[in-house]
């Protein structure tokens, strides 16, 4: 058994694919690389193709989603895609406008369906719209909230929907209670471990570029907030990513 960092960024602002190798030294052995927009979705399939233990998601972030879908379904049949996403809704930023960030993320629960892909989703104030955006479109049967950063009420309602919830760095930050309290309640057989690399940095990294190779941060974590021991996790995460992201 060893880790499994399902969401990360490789290669994405300052980190390389070297980051790779240090992951499997670190005992993480496998890792999804996601998408967010045509050229880093095609440049993680391109890693995940040349790597042994790393696969990719098509996806099209929020603060792209006025690129138009269009621009990523030409990956949909590339070898070692595993998902669709991230995709979902961000009205923190508003890097594109609230309607076509709708339209996009129903545009990409539609291809996750007809394509049989896992479906990765990224929101940030905008639970209420997720969510029923999902409700609306019906939610795939392999759907992650990635970075989970909401609370209980939100995980529950995540969870109620069939979803599985990963959780980051951020749980190990001193103000994070929302996300460790959610942690908490998230059935382990529900629950994924990330880092989002290369930003939330956990700690003791704080500052750093965020690598995968401390997902095992992240999930020793997970283990002191559900009072587990950290191999139970690995065990745990282990498989929730192999199903979710249908994992050979």
């Amino acid at each position: 058994m060893a880790w499994t960092d399902s969401h990360c960024h490789v290669p994405y602002e300052g980190i390389g694919t070297d980051v790779i190798e240090l992951a499997r030294q670190a005992g993480v052995t496998r890792m999804v690389d996601i998408g967010t927009d045509a050229d880093q979705s095609a440049a993680a399939v391109e890693v995940a193709q040349a790597n042994d233990g790393v696969w990719a998601t098509v996806g099209l972030h929020p603060h792209d989603a006025k690129n138009g879908v269009d621009t990523i379904v030409h990956l949909l049949g590339e070898a070692k895609v595993v998902g669709i996403g991230e995709c979902g809704l961000d009205y923190h930023y508003d890097h594109s406008p609230r309607p076509a960030q709708r339209e996009a993320f129903a545009a990409q629960i539609a291809l996750a369906k007809a394509h049989d892909l896992a479906l990765v989703i990224h929101t940030r104030e905008a639970w209420d719209d997720t969510f029923a955006i999902l409700r609306s479109e019906g939610v795939p049967e392999r759907t992650v909230f990635h970075c989970f950063t909401g609370g209980p009420a939100e995980a529950r309602l995540a969870l109620d929907l069939g979803t599985h919830l990963s959780f980051s760095g951020i749980v190990t930050f001193k103000t994070a209670d929302d996300p460790r309290a959610a942690a908490a309640l998230c059935p382990l057989d529900r629950l994924l471990v990330e880092t989002d690399s290369p930003f939330l940095a956990p700690v003791p990294h704080r500052g750093e570029k965020n690598q995968p190779a401390y997902v095992t941060v992240v999930g020793a974590a997970i283990a002191a907030v559900k009072g587990i021991d950290v191999a139970e996790v690995e065990a745990s995460t282990w498989h929730a990513a192999a199903r979710v992201f249908r994992l050979l």
